[in-house]
Formats: structure tokens, sequence, C-alpha cells
């Protein structure tokens, strides 16, 4: 763990001039104010506060100031800043002036599943796989509909044109501490992935925060725009996060191990039955746009029911092969980069826990392709749907006792009321295909 005295001599030896007190806002974007090196003291030592009244789903223009409170693990310096005069990071967690928790910190929350889980005596650690497309921009230097390349699963160059981009995103994340374990386009036209290691969920959670700025950033010094929409192009497969979960014991035993000849343990079990059983209810927080709900469409390899399986690639969840039995883990396909990865990644936690403690029945595995099958097929094999609108997520979340006790009764209100906006919005507005179909009536 860096020490107050590591961070203040890193930044007088690396000439750092400007830090950047960040942290996300309820729906994940992410803020910040800057300090000079000469305010890091304070910063360093929980004394920095300032107004949080403007920020999404923080605090009431009444209860304005929050205390930004860094955590010196995230202490980062951006490589493509100036050599001179260089700007670094920390995040912070949001705390009262006095100091106490801000029930609407998305931090916050998933600090409180991570406590959770330790009472239980479990570690949670996480791999995203993380997907977005690269578009070409205009003459204005304004992104557009246009995929910068036509290649396809696994392409190189030259069809695939943003292999440099791609390669610099990965190289500027290694200097920042990620590892990255592979990069590769993706099977849409413009769309790539970048994979790195697993690591503890709120180190994941900082990254993943951190990943899309710094993918922006990148792709914009390639002349290029970096876009995380889930389904930018309805004839091509959209963008997720793949998430691969382990569960570790106290003594660092893998959880979801069954030492034996099975692969998965009980304990695996049970986190799938309580991953499944909630799904429906997190699923305005792990897609949490109208977009989202685009990618959830048959034969764009994005998952459109409520399934699982120790083999088939195509469903919610899964259990991945390892070359070690002992590194088993668990896949969920379901979220994708829109969404504020503190919560996303606390619902999936979260979702998993109740399931080990609960009593949720596991429906059996499936091994065949869902989507050959007809409706009446998969209502026979107790397959459900996921949600096919945000509204009905919306629906579900706004009902659900286990949304109200993850993210408290406060932030989940002001959640919903942002992501009902949001929706009337999306309802107010007339697509061109409606036009196109509608117009000769």
């Amino acid at each position: 763990m860096a020490t107050k005295s590591e961070i203040m001599k890193l930044v007088r030896d690396e000439d750092v001039k400007f830090i950047r007190l960040q942290f996300t806002d309820m729906l994940g974007h992410m803020k910040n104010t800057a300090i000079t090196d000469s305010k890091l003291e304070d910063a360093l030592n929980n004394e920095f506060v300032c107004d949080g009244s403007a920020v999404e789903g923080f605090v009431s223009i009444e209860d304005s100031d929050i205390r930004l409170c860094p955590d010196l693990n995230t202490f980062a310096i951006f490589p493509w800043r100036p050599h001179q005069g260089k700007v670094a990071r920390l995040i912070c967690d949001a705390k009262t002036p006095s100091g106490g928790d801000i029930a609407c910190d998305p931090r916050m929350v998933l600090k409180r599943v991570i406590k959770e889980a330790a009472d239980m005596g479990y570690i949670f650690e996480v791999g995203p796989e993380c997907e977005f497309f690269l578009m070409n921009t205009g003459e204005d230097g304004e992104p557009t509909a246009e995929p910068h390349d036509r290649a396809g699963y696994f392409d190189i160059a030259p069809a695939d044109n943003g292999e440099n981009c791609r390669r610099d995103i990965c190289l500027t994340l290694e200097e920042m501490g990620y590892k990255i374990e592979s990069s590769h386009h993706e099977s849409a036209c413009g769309q790539h992935e970048i994979v790195f290691k697993h690591g503890g969920v709120l180190t994941t959670a900082d990254r993943l925060a951190t990943f899309k700025s710094v993918v922006k950033t990148i792709a914009a010094k390639h002349g290029l725009h970096a876009t995380f929409m889930p389904k930018p192009f309805p004839n091509e497969p959209g963008s997720g996060m793949h998430l691969t979960m382990s569960l570790f014991d106290k003594d660092g035993n893998n959880a979801f191990y069954s030492g034996g000849e099975a692969r998965l343990s009980d304990t695996g079990y049970k986190f799938i039955a309580g991953l499944l059983n909630f799904i429906p209810h997190m699923a305005c927080i792990t897609n949490p746009t109208v977009n989202s709900y685009k990618r959830f469409i048959p034969g764009y390899d994005a998952p459109c029911f409520i399934s699982w399986s120790e083999n088939n690639r195509s469903l919610l969840v899964r259990v991945p092969h390892s070359a070690k039995p002992v590194n088993t883990r668990i896949e969920l396909r379901l979220p994708d980069m829109t969404a504020n990865p503190y919560l996303a990644l606390a619902a999936c936690l979260k979702a998993g826990l109740e399931g080990i403690k609960g009593s949720y029945e596991l429906p059996a595995g499936i091994d065949i392709n869902l989507y050959d099958l007809s409706r009446s097929e998969r209502e026979k094999l107790g397959v459900k749907n996921l949600p096919i609108s945000l509204n009905e997520a919306l629906n579900i979340a706004k009902g659900s006792d286990f949304v109200t006790e993850l993210l408290g009764e406060e932030l989940k209100r002001r959640y919903i009321d942002a992501k009902r906006g949001e929706y009337d919005e999306y309802r107010r507005s007339i697509s061109q295909w409606e036009i196109n179909k509608y117009l000769t009536c």
C-alpha cells in the first residue's frame, strides 16, 4: 500500500504539478477537481472540501459540501500529459464535511458489499473484457457514425485499421499499472476488445472507471472517436463488458473449485443461482441505457435469455474452461460499458452472496442453442427472457427489495428517477425507422 510520504516524493521526483482528485457520479461519469502540488499534502490528509451539489445523484443543494478522501493506492501519472509539469490522479471516496459516509457515493456502495463478503469469509476478484468501437471523425473533429474499419473477428492490419490505436491504448494502460492479458479486433466493423488481468473488485472498478477516459484520450490522439455505445449498428454485434468472476476464502482457496473431478463447487452453483435470480432486478444497473437493450437480439452473440451452462458460450452465465481446474471461475455476459462500474460490480457480488446465503433453485444447465428453439420450447425448459427494454428493467428494479438493500432507498430513488427521465426523453423522440415505416399511413 502506498504511503503519503511515498506519493509526495514521487510527485517531486517526477515533476508532477497538477493532481486530479477523481470520483464518479451516480451514473458512472468520471468527475474531478484539479489541485496543484502545493495543495497535495492537504488532500492526502483528507482536508479537501468542495461543492458536490451539481454532481448527479450525490447531495442536495442544502447540504452541498463534500470531502474528497483519496485512496492512496490509486495514484497514477497520466502518460499522455506533458513531461514537464506532469498531471497525476487520485481516486477518492466522497465523504460529508465531518468525514461520514455519503450513502449515494457509488464507490461506497461497492465497499459496503465488499465488507458483506468479507464478513462471510470471502474475497471477490473480477477480470473484465472491455469492448468498444473506434469511429471516424469529420473535418470538424466531431464523431461520425462511420466505423474506422471493415475488419472482422481477430483480423490484422491492413484490414484492422485500428491496430496502432489499440496498441497505444494498451501501452498507455500498462504505464498506468494495468496488466493487459490480450487485445484484438472484435466481430463488428470498427469494434475492439481489451482484456486486463483480474484483480480485487474495488481495484477493478477503479480501473474500469479510468479505462474509458484512457481509451477516448488515446483514440482522439489518433484522430478517432472511441464510443462505448452498446449497439451503434443495427446489423452488427454490440459491445459488452463480460465479467469473469472469482471468489476466494480467507485462506486464499478458490471457493468456486470443488477440489474433485467436478469443476464447480456447491458454493459456485449457489453463486450462479443468485445471479440468475437477481439478473432482472439489477439489469437497469448493469445495462443502464435505452440502447443497452438493442444488444439483446438473437443472432448477434449477446445473451437474450436467463440461462447458464458449463460449456455453451452463447448463454448469459457460463463456466469457462481453464487449463488448471483450480482456477475455476464464472463468466457473466450481461453488462455493458455504459454501466457505473462500482454499482455494476456491487450488484454482481451482492447477487452471488444472496445465492450463497439463500436457497434459490438453480435450473439445469443448457448445452443447446436456445436461439434455435421456439418460445414454447424455451418455456418448457423454464427459460425466461431478459428484460427487453430499459423501461421494463426499471419497473422490476422499482419493486425490488434486492435493489433497495444494494443501493439504499435514497440512491435507488435518485437512480430510477434519472433513468426514468432518460427513458421518457427517448419515448418523446421520433426515429427515422418510424418515419420510414409510418409516414405513408
